[in-house]
């Protein structure tokens, strides 16, 4: 008889996910990861105004990045490139590059026309406002 143990099932899983890692990577190659789609890590805040999304997206000219914002979702689309010059210079590469692509629902009613975004030390911040419906108003209490 076998004692049961609960974590045994969640190790098989473990290892069959890793070796479906391992048999991608040893096919293409260690550096072909770099060249696949990738997406930016990105944060989203939410004041009781705004709507805040962090993109990190270092490295990136304003030029290679494009936002799009509609009165439901946000996307936002661009392209890491490799210096052309230096491509035969690497002796290492685990930066991704390529193209990517990040949408977002944003959930509540915003006003896509006010969207303002800046892009400073690698960092995108866009600021998307929200309706005046859905900004929480303060009710006074009459006493009578």
């Amino acid at each position: 008889m076998r004692r049961w143990d609960p974590f045994r099932d969640l190790a098989v899983l473990q290892e069959k996910v890793n070796r479906a890692f391992n048999e991608q990577i040893s096919q293409d190659g260690p550096e072909a990861v770099n060249t696949r789609s990738w997406a930016p890590v990105v944060d989203v805040l939410e004041t009781e105004a705004d709507v805040i999304v962090r993109a990190e997206l270092p490295g990136l000219k304003k030029d290679a990045i494009d936002i799009e914002v509609t009165s439901e979702q946000l996307s936002i689309r661009g392209e890491r490139r490799i210096a052309e010059s230096d491509t035969d210079k690497y002796v290492r590469m685990e930066r991704p590059y390529g193209p990517f692509q990040r949408t977002f629902s944003i959930g509540v009613p915003v006003q896509p026309d006010k969207v303002q975004a800046t892009y400073k030390d690698g960092i995108l911040e866009i600021i998307i406002p929200k309706t005046e419906e859905v900004k929480p108003k303060k009710i006074t209490i009459n006493v009578e």
